[in-house]
């Protein structure tokens, strides 16, 4: 049946394609590709000849629609980027929501993803994570945010290029301080490297090394006790009675209000009543 096939490429080692992304290259009708050179090397590798379409970035709706037409009159597209899994910080987003809405099926090849390999070899929670992708380029606005996600408890993910690390890098060791960050880059290539520690140990080490290849950094979420710190920070310089005062003022009720107190400064309610009388 005519359907649009999500095919991830190797991000590195060309042995990494799995058997069922060849057969599906070797057996569709056409191939979107980001760069045709880029594929054309992979094809090549592999003795595939297949039509190729340039499905870039900047040309996504226009060929989208090119692409559906084909399949609606029967041929299957494969839909590959450069590297790794179209979608993800590479185009094929609104080619797969276009599809979706004319009832045209996509089938997902699974295959490798840069963010799950760094995730997985940073030694951090896997648990729970959140991946943004790349952040903005302009450094104010890539800082702002970066401050929306510095109180987030899961792993935080992001990819960076070689010409914006050590920027981004700065970033980090501002706001985030010296939480444990991963940075992998070269994944599954010859130079494939996974430098470990705080922002600041990574940026001492990339001024010591040549910068080069694509980044995944990998940054531990918020630990229970940053927040408790943070907590008692926020009140230690206030007396028991400002501190009901304080929260009275976000509009809770005075017995809430004294429950709150004694949770937060692991004090017994008696004490903190005792300091409310007169509220």
């Amino acid at each position: 049946m005519s359907k649009l096939y999500i095919v991830p490429t190797p991000i590195g080692n060309l042995g990494d394609i799995t058997l069922r992304s060849l057969e599906t290259l070797k057996e569709v009708d056409l191939i979107a590709c980001e760069d045709t050179r880029v594929t054309s090397k992979l094809l090549n590798y592999y003795k595939i000849k297949k039509p190729l379409i340039n499905y870039r970035e900047h040309n996504e709706r226009e060929v989208s629609d090119i692409i559906i037409d084909k399949i609606k009159n029967g041929e299957s597209v494969a839909l590959v980027s450069d590297a790794g899994m179209p979608g993800i910080s590479d185009p094929g987003e609104i080619l797969i929501k276009k599809c979706i809405e004319k009832d045209i099926l996509v089938s997902v090849l699974p295959g490798a993803s840069a963010l799950i390999n760094a995730l997985v070899s940073s030694g951090l929670d896997t648990r729970r994570f959140t991946f943004i992708g790349f952040l903005d380029k302009n450094k104010n606005k890539k800082r702002k945010e970066l401050e929306m996600y510095k109180d987030r408890q899961e792993t935080i993910i992001i990819y960076e290029s070689p010409h914006r690390i050590v920027d981004t890098l700065k970033a980090i060791n501002e706001i985030f301080k010296d939480r444990s960050i991963s940075v992998s880059r070269e994944i599954s290539k010859l130079y494939e490297e996974n430098i470990r520690g705080t922002a600041n140990d990574v940026l001492k080490y990339l001024s010591e090394s040549k910068i080069r290849g694509e980044f995944v950094l990998v940054i531990s979420g918020k630990s229970i006790e940053e927040i408790n710190a943070e907590i008692k920070e926020s009140y230690e310089n206030l007396t028991i009675k400002d501190h009901i005062i304080k929260e009275m003022a976000k509009g809770i009720s005075k017995k809430e209000a004294i429950n709150e107190v004694a949770k937060i400064r692991s004090i017994p309610k008696k004490e903190v009543y005792s300091e409310s009388i007169d509220i």
